[in-house]
């Protein structure tokens, strides 16, 4: 799943298969077209972040399993799925919930300093798809999915919710793929997420859905492509690096200094848990 006991799907050896297939095909379309697509030292250090993610996210599962099993004992409700209708219940729910974390994710610079791993890439591609962060167990992203737990629904069937959403996602960063008509009016898209992904001005902060566009339409955060210049990717605020450690904990080390740094309580505060 995306962060703690959310992270991107380990998977079968078919689907990694799959994967890195598409990664080789969509080079080659960059290559045939002469556009600069593929930086190979950012997805190298994409790699060696993904490789750390997979021993990070086995420590938050451990730590974290307990806890959602207690919460689901301590339930308000029992919600059970079963059947289509239930199942698009919980997923549209999970969906909900995954908009929230990810919105406050760009509005709450202790959580941006773990999401910040997967913005950072210069390169909007799909083995940009696999830099996510080390450090969500700290940051707290999993605290918004104990949520529908608490609620009642059960923990199985959020995380298959879950883990829908993010692999669906996977395939959203491309820039292979042209704007998909009608379809962009329910379903987030790649067009949808090169702008959640570009640091030009009128795409900061837009686009927060997974599988779907509608909470961002129905909350304000929807944006288009704007048609006059192209989009550019990565930080704004941060040279970009190729040192995985440096990607990994950059934005950490930067709340520490300026926390250390600040003079009264309040900008301590703010530094930590403010914009960022």
């Amino acid at each position: 799943m995306h962060n703690a006991v959310l992270t991107l799907p380990g998977r079968s050896p078919y689907f990694l298969a799959l994967v890195i297939s598409l990664i080789v095909i969509e080079f080659l379309w960059h290559r045939w077209r002469g556009s600069e697509g593929y930086d190979l030292k950012e997805s190298v250090a994409s790699l060696a972040i993904a490789i750390g993610r997979r021993f990070t996210r086995l420590a938050s599962a451990a730590l974290l399993a307990p806890l959602f099993l207690w919460v689901y004992d301590h339930r308000l409700f029992t919600i059970g799925v079963q059947g289509i209708a239930s199942g698009f219940v919980v997923f549209m729910v999970t969906e909900f919930f995954y908009y929230w974390f990810h919105r406050f994710s760009h509005s709450v610079r202790w959580m941006w300093a773990s999401h910040a791993v997967h913005h950072s890439p210069t390169k909007l591609n799909l083995s940009a798809a696999y830099r996510i962060g080390w450090t969500d167990l700290v940051s707290g992203d999993w605290l918004f999915f104990l949520m529908p737990i608490w609620f009642g629904f059960d923990p199985l069937a959020v995380f298959a919710a879950l883990g829908t959403n993010l692999t669906y996602q996977i395939f959203l960063h491309t820039e292979a793929v042209p704007a998909l008509g009608p379809i962009e009016w329910i379903f987030n898209t790649p067009a949808h997420h090169r702008v959640h992904h570009a640091k030009n001005e009128s795409c900061l902060d837009k686009n927060f859905g997974g599988v779907l566009i509608i909470y961002d339409r129905l909350f304000g955060t929807f944006a288009k492509a704007p048609g006059n210049e192209p989009l550019q990717y990565g930080r704004v605020e941060r040279v970009p690096s190729l040192n995985p450690l440096r990607i990994a904990f950059g934005e950490w080390l930067s709340i520490a200094r300026d926390v250390f740094r600040a003079k009264s309580p309040k900008r301590m505060w703010d530094a930590a848990f403010g914009r960022p």
